[in-house]
């Protein structure tokens, strides 16, 4: 039996067995299915945390692999990965292409954030400048063959003078691509430097703007990609979507709903907390691929108590969990963030999520994660 784990609030015990999830049972049929991954840093590089990132490659690899095998896609290169937290434009394209062969290699489905995060702070850039900067990357993506994730442009909220100039740079881009995008709209909760998005911080104007986009469009967008944390407005955008374009929930607060949908639509996923969920995430959709929505909300409503907490504000520090709990699952061999971001999150906040996660089930070796979490808190001075 685990021993008991001294934890901040009070000595914990933690569950003997975890989730008997085994690989290899299939992809998802009904919804369309993308974990966002994170990277996993190489502790043993001797930089600063605002030098470029050094990346433990293989770990990094291994970890999709894990999530390919549970028979989810993999969305790279995304805010999960740190993009403009750690991992600048040069980390991030060495890890598409290395993604990419690997997605090849396995047949697994991969989608790649493409972005401006290669132009110069400082003064406001041109929407030329913008414009180049995602053609760039985008060019990037199509070279090796993945699917774009277009992200909002922290760049092109300084260079937009209001939503003229949004339709205007989507529109140049959405007509260059070659194969049909996802759009992503990433609100402040997670990014500051994006309020205002679409030209106004009126939601209902910006998501006029957002569907003006796909409206014009919409034979070069698969879907979209909203997370913002608000489930009544993305079930509204959802509804107004041209046919064909999907929904891709982002909402780390409230997907179990969301991808069940109802009589009238769903959403597929692209989300960070299924980095953690991965093989739970999988099964309960495949239990919803049954016609099964009871058996779906089951096994994944029970994960939103841990996701709100991994997601609560900040809420872009999210990834300190994500990465922490990878770590006491044992997908890498550390605790080491790129830019060192593990120093984002306190330990009683920490400390919960090991429980939560641990009354899911989620670590395939319990005993490995509790000694980890002791070792954590040997070092923080907080073992009893």
């Amino acid at each position: 039996m685990t021993a008991v784990v001294p934890l901040p609030r009070g000595p914990y015990t933690p569950r003997s067995t975890p989730l008997d999830l085994p690989p290899g049972a299939g992809t998802p049929s009904s919804r369309t299915v993308f974990s966002a991954a994170h990277v996993v840093a190489d502790p043993y590089a001797d930089i600063a945390p605002d030098d470029p990132a050094a990346v433990d490659w293989e770990s990094t690899l291994a970890f999709r692999r894990h999530l390919w095998a549970h028979g989810l896609g993999v969305a790279e290169a995304m805010d999960t990965a740190q993009r403009g937290m750690g991992l600048d434009w040069a980390g991030a394209a060495e890890l598409i292409r290395r993604s990419a062969a690997e997605a090849k290699a396995m047949g697994g489905r991969i989608a790649c954030g493409v972005g401006t995060d290669q132009l110069p702070g400082g003064p406001a850039p041109t929407l030329a400048e913008v414009t180049a900067a995602y053609e760039e990357q985008l060019a990037l993506a199509e070279e090796h063959g993945v699917q774009p994730i277009l992200m909002a442009s922290r760049a092109l909220v300084r260079a937009a003078r209001g939503p003229e100039d949004y339709l205007a740079t989507y529109a140049h881009l959405l007509r260059q691509a070659s194969e049909p995008v996802i759009l992503h709209w990433l609100g402040p909760m997670f990014d500051p430097a994006l309020e205002g998005y679409w030209g106004s911080t009126d939601l209902d104007e910006a998501t006029d703007t957002f569907l003006k986009v796909i409206a014009e469009h919409p034979d070069k967008v698969d879907g979209i990609k909203i997370s913002l944390l608000d489930a009544a407005r993305e079930i509204d955008v959802r509804r107004r979507l041209p046919g064909g374009v999907r929904c891709y929930t982002g909402d780390d607060f409230n997907y179990p709903e969301l991808i069940a949908g109802d009589e009238r639509g769903f959403s597929h996923a692209l989300l960070g907390i299924f980095d953690p969920l991965g093989p739970l995430a999988a099964h309960a959709v495949r239990v919803l691929d049954t016609g099964d929505v009871a058996g779906f909300r089951a096994l994944l409503d029970p994960t939103v108590e841990l996701s709100r907490h991994l997601f609560q504000r900040p809420t872009r520090f999210y990834k300190t969990g994500v990465v922490f709990l990878a770590w006491l699952a044992g997908h890498q061999d550390h605790f080491t963030m790129v830019g060192g971001l593990q120093s984002a999150r306190s330990l009683p906040h920490l400390a919960t999520a090991y429980e939560l996660a641990d009354g899911l089930g989620l670590f395939p070796d319990p005993d490995l994660a509790a000694h980890r979490m002791r070792a954590l808190l040997a070092v923080h001075g907080g073992a009893r």
